[in-house]
């Protein structure tokens, strides 16, 4: 047997095999893990040219992967107006400001990252933007991206007024004498999102390597990115991730979510065909669909069971928006089933988790099972009868543990407005998973954080980092190597990297070292452990 090219000894393997699920250490030869044991069989691989790292007790792990998450945008808003990392409206208009003194010659101020928690009812306005930039157009989008904050100049520019009537997918905030308010909900977005002016193809690029070198930093070494397309102000990803790939600078691995256009029917599966086809080269695919079936809780388009209450308390008739029609979203997914391609569900509400799981039984009744890992993500509210669902038609469970917790978006501007029986209902991780479901995991980055420990810990804990609230519906916990199977072999299964998520000999050397074992640390801690150093494919992207 030839000689190692690296080995590692002396740590704490933790390998997601479940035939073998601890070792010490493991060596790589070329881009594969050649073998997992004991430090003296593996130190036998070791010659004099074999690179040998002592772990000395730290943990090896396969990397994470991000089964939802927006690269190329989180990379973009590094290098635009980025308002993440403070709630304090004082210091949004601050860095506002700021940028804008600092571009001078840019058209439009874009970016984004503001929380709904910093203004009353999550609603910030024009005039407050207004008095920083009255000149130029300004757009920001809020942290989870269902919404845009503007400025007069930006409503004038594009010609909405108080008679522009709402799309159908989405909703113009209104000052009493319907004057648009500043504060622009889903679909509603494009209105002014379509006279932005569009990042060029280099600044796209530049945007995905900033995003990777921050995923790596986390571990990550692989993704599914959640939209290749146009929608709401976003401009289409795919040509970055090629032109990264064709350039060998995508490190990466992978797999776009093309982009289902809510405003079409099934005469654009053809063109999904052709895309699928022409966005593959190196580690970069495009082999699923993505449809977004609901909006969100906090602004009432997420799609229940249950109407939403208003302020007082009192229900209302809003039980918000299914964005394709059921019966339609049954014909659509069966179609792109029987192509072969995954479908990636956005579903939030405990309507659209229900109308999606339908959608899928109805390709499963009609095509038979074909193996196409079709996953939903989100599901912050799942009716117990949908549950056991999961398993039994094969849909994973795509989880954002991060939001799994006290904190003021949840407190104030979901729980209190959430109909009979929804609010314990939200995150229900414990429950699908002693239902038998397959568990994945992602960020949503820039969403929320892109850092999978912060993940991690509150899946475990129902606590954010630091926390000192009560645990979010405590029987919701995730046991730790339940989450962390989640966040490598779960998410590399909806991923379809069938050869990464576990280690073991002939996998790809896709691998992260901690500084020191998840296994040995406090719960409370989880947070704190550190990426010291990502592997893809046996070749170091990060650390030391």
């Amino acid at each position: 047997m030839p000689f190692a090219d690296v080995v590692f000894v002396a740590g704490s393997v933790h390998t997601m095999d479940p035939g073998h699920p601890r070792a010490s250490a493991l060596a790589v030869t070329g881009e594969r893990i050649t073998a997992v044991g004991g430090d003296d069989e593996v130190r036998a691989l070791a010659g004099p040219d074999t690179v040998v790292v002592d772990l000395a007790g730290r943990a090896l792990l396969p990397g994470f992967q991000d089964a939802h998450v927006h690269a190329v945008f989180g990379g973009l808003e590094l290098g635009t107006c980025d308002l993440t990392g403070t709630t304090d409206p004082d210091e949004y208009l601050r860095r506002i400001a700021a940028y804008a003194a600092a571009h001078p010659d840019r058209p439009w101020i874009t970016g984004g990252g503001w929380s709904m928690e910093s203004f009353p009812g999550g609603m910030p306005d024009r005039r407050t933007l207004d008095a920083v930039v009255p000149d130029r157009p300004v757009l920001l989008s809020n942290r989870d991206h269902h919404g845009a904050w503007v400025n007069t100049r930006a409503l004038e520019l594009a010609g909405v007024t108080a008679s522009t009537p709402d799309p159908v997918d989405g909703r113009i905030e209104r000052e009493p004498d319907g004057t648009p308010s500043g504060m622009l909900q889903e679909g509603a977005a494009q209105l002014v999102g379509r006279f932005a002016p569009e990042p060029t193809e280099e600044e796209l690029v530049q945007g995905l390597l900033r995003a990777q070198a921050l995923l790596h930093s986390y571990g990550i070494t692989a993704w599914q990115d959640a939209l290749l397309g146009v929608y709401g102000g976003h401009p289409d990803v795919s040509a970055a991730y090629m032109s990264a790939a064709e350039r060998g600078l995508l490190t990466a691995r992978v797999n776009g979510s093309l982009w289902w256009d809510r405003d079409a029917g099934a005469e654009q599966i053809p063109g999904l065909v052709a895309r699928r086809e022409a966005l593959r080269h190196g580690r970069f695919r495009a082999g699923t669909v993505k449809i977004m079936q609901d909006g969100i809780a906090e602004n009432g388009t997420g799609a229940m069971t249950a109407p939403y209450k208003d302020a007082c308390g009192c229900a209302t008739s809003n039980t918000g928006i299914s964005f394709i029609a059921p019966g339609e979203l049954r014909g659509y997914v069966t179609q792109l089933d029987a192509l072969d391609f995954q479908v990636h569900f956005h579903a939030l509400g405990d309507r659209a988790v229900r109308e999606a799981l339908d959608a899928v039984e109805a390709a499963w009744s009609a095509n038979g099972p074909r193996g196409n890992r079709h996953h939903l993500a989100h599901l912050q509210v799942v009716h117990p009868a949908d549950v056991p669902r999961f398993a039994r038609l094969g849909a994973t469970a795509n989880l954002q543990p991060l939001w799994a917790a006290h904190e003021p978006q949840l407190d104030d501007l979901t729980t209190p407005f959430l109909g009979d029986g929804l609010a314990d209902r939200q995150y229900p991780f414990g429950d699908l998973h002693r239902a038998g479901a397959r568990l994945a995991a992602g960020s949503d980055w820039p969403v929320s954080s892109a850092n999978p420990l912060e993940g991690i810990h509150v899946a475990v804990n129902r606590i954010v980092p630091g926390g000192d609230r009560p645990a979010f519906l405590p029987r919701q916990r995730l046991a730790l190597e339940t989450v962390l199977a989640a966040y490598t072999s779960g998410s590399a299964y909806v991923n379809g990297l069938d050869d990464t998520g576990v280690l073991r000999p002939g996998h790809l050397a896709d691998l992260i070292v901690l500084d020191r074992d998840p296994a040995s640390t406090d719960p409370s801690e989880l947070a704190s452990l550190r990426v010291e150093a990502t592997y893809v494919g046996g070749e170091r992207v990060f650390g030391d």
